[in-house]
Parts: structure tokens; C-alpha cells; sequence
């Protein structure tokens, strides 16, 4: 993404100047990358108000900080918080929610001239909004997730584990161009499908089972989540009546993921679905939360959030009802919120498959 990252670090100084600060010192690292392009497991960023800026990071990404951002000074650093807060005099703003108090000392102890500030989630802010690059990956590990579904589909039947299903699925989506998984898959079967976060295990797979999948594909350090919920055997019931209820709501939902609708109206409007049918109780999570580089980010949809929805701004909606000692349904798209409508980025069918 030639030039993107100029871009970037330009609207951050801008913000910088506007808080009086001479420069602010960028140490989350997905900061950093979303900033200068480099992944690391360490290195900083220090972007001048002007909108110079400089990278540390140490010995072991060097070469590589060379060839991802040729056009910033490199220091080459173990401290690199440290070796970049040195050279400030004057205030200089921090990320306060990624340092932890002995981090923040030691920086501070390190500084000769220059005054700490907090600069706030200013750069996770100036993420929310995506470039067409960003939403160009995006769209990838959401094309990466639809195909690895297709691929597991014909391993489930009774008699393999939720862990069993979970590798394949995992492994497909390696196979299909993944650096690997966005997050830790979730396979739930029969009573486990009550459990919106549960774990993958070694019960076996039995016939009459709901089972939900929620997982995703990371590429180029951009996450896609996808969540689709399947019968094994025949699907009726109470739980085709849940599986309908779910689907009606999670279109309601993404009708809703407009331009300028607040985070709580667009939450309400799946909400209200599910709770007209008699289930506010056992839809007990946010409807949905923003995704990137992180696998959670801003916004955030749920009853208590406040902010509206962007132009270019990912989301997914995920709408679930789950019964205890039952089972239970969760449907999650990934979308791009447009002043046209949503862009939907995972395109799986939403029609309930019986396999």
C-alpha cells in the first residue's frame, strides 16, 4: 500500500498538534503497523506534530523495517519506547491503555526534557474508518473463510469430534491462503450450542445436533469472522423454530447497519426481534463489534454503546439465542457499513443446510 501509511501518520499529527503535543510516542504494536506497515513483536513509533516521524525496533526486524517503510529513520533499539522518547523535549503523548504503570516509569525515568501526556485512543479511533486497501483485505480473509466452510462441510457428520471438525477448519483455511486463524475457532455441538463461547471438545457429533461454527481467516494481518450454524440430520423442532427467529433477526440487523444509525439502534433492531419472541433473556451478547487488525475493535454495537456508524466502517452482525441443556443458534456476516448499504463480505448462504 504505497503512500497509505504517509496518509496515515499524517491525519495522527494533525490530531497530535491539535492536542498541543509535540509528538506522540506509539507503542501498541498494531498501532505501529497500522502506522508504518511493520509487524513485530517489538518496535515503537514516534510521530512528530510536524509529521516526521521515526521507527525503533530491534536487531531481529531491522531488515525487515528496511524494506516495509525504507522512507522512516530506523533505530535499532531493545528500549525502543525508551530510545524514542529521548529525543523529545516538550510534551509528549502516550498510549496510557497499552502501558502498564512499571512501563510507564521506566519511560519516564528515561526522559530528560520532555513531559507526559495521554493522547487517548487516538490512533485506534483512526482506525475505525478503513481504506479501500484495508477493506480490499478484508474482503480476502472473508472470501478465505466462506471457502474454508465449504471445504469442512462434508467432514461433519455423527461421530466426529467438535475438536476434529475445528483442526479441519482450521487447516482449511491455512491451506486456502490464511497466515492462520483470525481468533480461536469455536465448534459447539447439541447442549454446547448453548455456550456462545464455548470451546472446541471431544464430544462426538450426534445425529439431530445443531452445530454452530464461529471462526474467521487472518490475511495480511486483517481478520474476517463468520458464524453459521448447521443440522446434522434432521432439523426439526423447537430448535428450526430458534434457527428461523435468529435468521429474522440478523437481517434486521444488517437493514439496520446504516450510515449515521447509532450503535445501540442498530443492536435494537435485532434485539427487538428476538425479544418479541419471548428470547431477550437468552440473547445475553452485543449484537456485533468493529473488525481489522484486531479481531475486536471499535465500534461496538450493544444496548449500552453510544457513537453511529461511518462510511467504510466494518462491522459484523452476529445475533444468537441459546437454551440451556438444549442447544442454540448464532448467524454472523462481516459487512462494510456504505452510505449505499452494506457491503456484505462473507457471503456463505444463511438458508439453514441439513448435512
Amino acid at each position: 500500500m504505497p503512500g497509505i501509511h504517509e496518509t496515515r501518520r499524517a491525519r495522527l499529527a494533525t490530531l497530535v498538534a491539535g492536542r498541543g503535543a509535540d509528538a506522540a510516542l506509539i507503542t501498541r504494536l498494531v498501532n505501529v503497523r497500522y502506522l508504518s506497515g511493520l509487524a513485530s513483536s517489538n518496535a515503537a513509533l514516534l510521530v512528530h506534530a510536524d509529521g516526521t516521524a521515526v521507527l525503533a525496533t530491534d536487531g531481529r526486524y531491522a531488515g525487515t523495517a528496511a524494506r516495509v517503510c525504507p522512507e522512516l529513520e530506523c533505530v535499532v533499539d531493545r528500549d525502543t519506547a525508551g530510545a524514542l522518547g529521548a529525543r523529545v523535549k516538550g510534551r509528549l503523548a502516550f498510549e496510557a491503555h497499552g502501558v502498564t504503570v512499571e512501563a510507564h516509569r521506566t519511560l519516564a525515568d528515561k526522559l530528560d526534557h520532555a513531559e507526559l501526556v495521554p493522547l487517548g485512543r487516538a490512533v485506534e479511533k483512526l482506525r475505525t474508518v478503513k481504506d479501500e486497501e484495508e477493506i480490499a483485505l478484508l474482503r480476502e480473509a472473508c472470501a478465505i473463510t466462506d471457502r474454508a466452510f465449504d471445504a469442512v462441510l462434508p467432514f461433519i457428520r455423527p461421530g466426529r469430534t467438535e475438536r476434529e471438525v475445528a483442526i479441519v477448519l482450521e487447516r482449511s483455511m491455512v491451506d486456502l491462503g490464511a497466515e492462520r486463524p483470525a481468533f480461536a475457532s469455536i465448534v459447539a455441538s447439541g447442549p454446547n450450542g448453548a455456550i456462545p463461547h464455548h470451546v472446541p471438545a471431544n464430544r462426538p457429533i450426534e445425529s439431530g445436533d445443531f452445530v454452530t461454527m464461529d471462526f474467521g481467516a487472518l490475511y495480511a494481518g486483517y481478520h474476517a469472522d463468520m458464524t453459521r450454524t448447521v443440522a446434522v440430520g434432521p432439523a426439526v423442532g423447537h430448535l428450526r423454530e430458534i434457527y428461523d427467529l435468529v435468521a429474522a433477526a440478523q437481517r434486521a440487523g444488517v437493514e439496520a447497519a446504516t450510515v449515521r444509525a447509532t450503535a445501540k439502534d442498530a443492536d435494537a433492531a435485532a434485539r427487538d426481534v428476538i425479544a418479541a419472541a419471548g428470547y431477550a433473556d437468552e440473547f445475553p451478547h452485543g449484537l456485533g463489534h468493529g473488525v481489522g487488525l484486531e479481531i475486536h475493535e471499535a465500534p461496538l454495537l450493544g444496548q449500552d454503546k453510544t457513537g453511529k456508524l461511518m462510511d467504510r466502517v466494518p462491522i459484523t452482525v452476529e445475533p444468537g439465542v441459546y437454551l440451556a441443556g438444549r442447544g442454540g443458534v448464532r448467524i454472523e456476516d462481516t459487512l462494510v457499513v456504505r452510505t449505499d448499504g452494506a457491503e456484505l463480505l462473507t457471503k456463505t448462504t444463511k438458508e439453514l443446510l441439513v448435512i
